[in-house]
């Protein structure tokens, strides 16, 4: 018995997987006619580029589902991207970068703090023109931060001259590469010993490019419809006078509020705070929006007014959840407070009690 499940095994293992029946993996890391990144020639003949370049497409090849999801969803970022590159003059190339860096996730982020599609550090967006703090992170929306990496990669151009360098910028920081090219004496990436995410760094996005210019030699057969499409959304202005629950915004919009997080995934948390804002909602909720949202923030301001508890000696609030048959995590949620903040007799607090609301 054992004997025979070894062979039905070894038979499973030994399978190839069906894209290898139409292309070898010797075929598919062989570069016929040349490759360059943004005009700029890969060289190839070199043995030790040639080794990095092909470890970087047999281990994108060897992630299939993951290369799927690159090209699923390209339909639905690469317009956007390749409309700010011919805005700003720069190479086509560069939409790769973003895949490279998030596989074109929104929330992609990185340990050391970078985020979004373009996996900007804090300081780096903010240097760039975009708003990151404790309730809004633009680098989370692909129409925000886009322009912002435009004006990032311009300015790294203009003092590496080299979008090769530029690409290990990006990836390693300028001051770091700057002081290794010196050091080195050397302005060729590709001779550069940087750190070891650097150095694969532009053959990922080589290995990107590979695959995404043609799916199909790679045993990628998508049809049209497997492929992720655009969002469709109208833009409205939502004036707040005071902290507002972003879920009267989904009931002004007739959605959920997962929708309009989706729409916006630069709004953080559960609030929008006072002042102006512009606000995705679902395609063809525009008309009438502003009056449904004054009706649906005048409610929400006449339920808060009842709904206010005045902690008293002795209370926690946990204690107070279970009083009023609540989740412990919702009065978080409402009171915009931590487990551990603490709580003195006198505060107020906000108590939603009772059942959820239809959307309408």
């Amino acid at each position: 018995m054992i004997r025979a499940l070894a062979m039905v095994c070894l038979f499973v293992i030994s399978v190839p997987p069906a894209w290898a029946q139409d292309i070898s993996l010797e075929e598919a890391v062989r570069v016929k006619h040349g490759l360059n990144f943004c005009g700029e020639t890969v060289p190839l003949d070199l043995q030790q580029v040639r080794e990095r370049f092909e470890k970087e497409m047999l281990l994108a090849l060897g992630d299939r589902p993951q290369a799927l999801l690159w090209i699923k969803r390209a339909p639905q970022y690469m317009p956007i991207i390749e409309e700010n590159l011919r805005a700003n003059g720069l190479p086509a190339d560069l939409k790769y970068l973003a895949v490279a860096e998030s596989a074109l996730r929104p929330h992609a982020g990185s340990p050391k703090g970078a985020m979004g599609f373009w996996q900007l550090m804090p300081e780096t967006a903010r240097k760039y023109g975009l708003r990151v703090d404790e309730y809004i992170d633009e680098r989370r929306s692909i129409y925000l931060s886009t322009p912002a990496a435009m004006r990032f990669l311009l300015a790294l151009h203009e003092q590496f001259s080299s979008w090769t360098l530029v690409a290990a910028a990006y990836n390693m920081g300028e001051e770091g590469l700057a002081a290794e090219m010196l050091e080195q004496n050397t302005r060729d990436y590709y001779n550069l010993y940087l750190s070891l995410e650097t150095q694969r760094f532009v053959f990922r996005i080589l290995a990107v490019k590979m695959i995404l210019s043609d799916p199909k030699r790679y045993g990628f057969e998508v049809k049209p419809e497997d492929l992720y499409q655009p969002m469709n959304f109208d833009t409205v202005d939502v004036d707040c006078f005071q902290e507002t629950p972003i879920r009267v915004v989904a009931q002004a919009s007739g959605t959920f509020f997962k929708t309009i997080k989706d729409l916006n995934p630069h709004l953080r948390g559960h609030y929008l705070q006072p002042g102006h804002h512009q606000i995705n909602i679902p395609a063809g909720k525009a008309e009438g929006f502003k009056a449904r949202f004054q009706t649906a923030a005048s409610k929400h301001r006449e339920v808060l007014e009842t709904r206010i508890y005045v902690v008293r000696d002795g209370d926690s609030l946990s204690a107070i959840a279970e009083r009023f048959e609540v989740p412990l995590a919702a009065l978080l949620i409402w009171n915009r407070i931590g487990l551990n903040d603490p709580i003195h007799p006198g505060d107020r607090l906000v108590i939603y009690p009772g059942a959820l609301e239809p959307i309408k």
